[in-house]
């Protein structure tokens, strides 16, 4: 029992992925006073680490990630021949990522997803015509859709009428003649027909397995 050890106790995995192994692998390598002992084992790890990652092989410049990566995993420690250039220890510890912006723009109607916001402004710089009447209409109805997709069973199209006017800054606005919009029964209907082909589709791979 005094044998036994946990991941908590143990050293912090710097690449998780790469899995214990690899990572014990690397720390015997620093420790080997022999160079050319060290490369002949650096090349063996990342050997290893390319068989770990076979669907990288195509990947351009696929080795050189491979022995940035060994570094990474030595903690910069490990001093052996590298067919390229040694990654800085410096810009690795020290930069941080930029922060990626939020793409929704309208997050008080989150559930349209952000297509339905790009197809908005794209109608906006359409010339008036029947093309952006329909294309405008088409949008509604999708907008109608995904609202029912929101755990809901029925919405009049005022409600979506309101929200193109609004997501548009009153650019679009549906013309009487286009209204009422699909039915809502018709939409629910074809989410209960994808949720049956998805459930029996379901239920025929489990009895497969047995």
């Amino acid at each position: 029992m005094n044998s036994l050890e946990y991941n908590t106790e143990r050293k912090k995995l710097i690449i998780p992925e790469y899995g214990r192994h690899v990572h014990q692998m690397v720390d015997q390598a620093v420790l080997v006073k022999d160079k050319a002992e060290r490369n002949k084992m650096a090349k063996a790890i990342i050997g290893v680490m390319g068989n770990l990652n076979p669907h990288l092989r195509d990947v351009p410049d696929f080795q050189h990630k491979l022995w940035a990566q060994l570094f990474i995993l030595s903690d910069f420690q490990l001093d052996v021949d590298s067919p390229f250039e040694k990654p800085s220890e410096d810009i690795y510890k020290n930069s941080k990522p930029n922060k990626l912006n939020y793409p929704q723009n309208h997050p008080k109607y989150r559930f349209y997803g952000n297509n339905i916001k790009k197809m908005i402004d794209i109608a906006i710089g359409w010339e008036d015509g029947d093309l952006k009447n329909k294309l405008v209409l088409n949008i509604a109805n999708h907008m109608k859709k995904c609202f029912l997709n929101w755990n809901k069973d029925s919405v009049e199209d005022k409600v979506i009428v309101d929200h193109l006017l609004d997501m548009s800054n009153g650019d679009l606005k549906l013309k009487d003649s286009d209204l009422p919009l699909t039915d809502s029964s018709e939409f629910l209907k074809n989410r209960i027909k994808t949720s049956n082909h998805k459930h029996n589709k379901n239920r025929k791979k489990t009895k497969r397995r047995f």
